[in-house]
């Protein structure tokens, strides 16, 4: 059964997911006096923002019908269609789905299509800040999908987080995601690797702060090695990889004595290895890029 919130108007939105990003949205959205309208498979998580005047929706139907932008929260592309699968398609027509729910490029695009297929549009888009940076400026999400539909509902993503529109494609907008991914979780599963080392030697996370904040502050070698790379320039003037490869097994050496797990920089010292043997040893470690070009 509709509701009297169906009357879509410039200040009202539907957010669907209700996890602590999900909340921490629905949360920015009623701080700037947005009519906002919920839907969770555990209503209980609705609670405290249906105490701030949000509307929870009975079912995913009626949080659909509610407002033309729905913005959906969810864990990946599998939930996504779980949850709007059932959804009639004569509901979603005409609406614009905001997808946040990670996952690849290449269902990115699937779920477009199949979106497009029931008459409405999906702007995909991936958030690069937890759930405590939602409605900061400073904080940004990638999007992208059509221009026209980006640029008319672009103040109400702009209460989330400042936008970073990619480009029609809507598979754009999850790959720049999982392109920082890729960096994020490298460098933080790093960081619970030396923990655990400095835990060995009675080194507490504390004292390992300033120097983990040191190590992990990488734009000078972003900035340094970008153009490089992308000139296909790998020479060993400023580093070798051969060099680099000794580092990493002095690395693994000292994790193993420890008696500390040591995958993780057995795993690195493996990609030295295969790329010393490849014959880029003389070259800058930026050569293992070529390495990993290869499948």
């Amino acid at each position: 059964m509709q509701n009297d919130r169906s009357v879509t108007t410039a200040t009202a939105v539907t957010v669907i997911g209700l996890g602590p990003m999900g909340r921490a949205m629905a949360g920015a959205y009623l701080d700037q006096g947005y009519e906002v309208t919920l839907w969770n498979r555990t209503p209980s998580r609705a609670a405290e923002l249906v105490r701030r005047g949000a509307f929870l929706a009975a079912s995913p139907s009626e949080a659909v019908a509610a407002n033309e932008l729905v913005v959906l929260s969810l864990t990946d592309y599998d939930a996504f269609y779980g949850v709007l699968g059932a959804v009639d398609p004569a509901v979603l027509a005409g609406k614009v789905l905001v997808n946040l729910s990670s996952d690849t490029p290449l269902r990115a695009r699937e779920a477009a299509a199949w979106v497009a297929e029931r008459g409405a549009v999906q702007l995909t888009g991936g958030i690069l800040t937890p759930p405590s940076g939602v409605g900061d400026p400073a904080s940004s999400a990638f999007y992208s999908g059509p221009r026209e539909v980006f640029e008319a509902h672009r103040g109400t993503l702009s209460v989330l987080t400042g936008t970073d529109y990619r480009g029609e494609d809507p598979g754009l907008a999850a790959l720049f995601y999982q392109l920082n991914m890729v960096m994020f979780w490298t460098a933080l599963s790093g960081y619970w690797q030396a923990i655990a080392l400095a835990d060995a030697h009675g080194i507490t996370a504390g004292e390992l702060q300033p120097y983990a904040r040191s190590a992990l502050d990488l734009d000078r070698f972003v900035d340094f090695y970008a153009p490089r790379v992308d000139a296909g320039h790998h020479g060993g003037d400023v580093d070798r990889l051969a060099m680099g490869l000794a580092s990493a097994e002095h690395v693994l050496h000292t994790v193993t004595d420890a008696g500390v797990d040591g995958a993780l920089p057995a795993a690195i010292v493996d990609l030295f290895r295969r790329g010393a043997e490849a014959g880029y040893g003389d070259g800058s470690s930026s050569s293992l890029v070529e390495l990993l070009k290869k499948n």
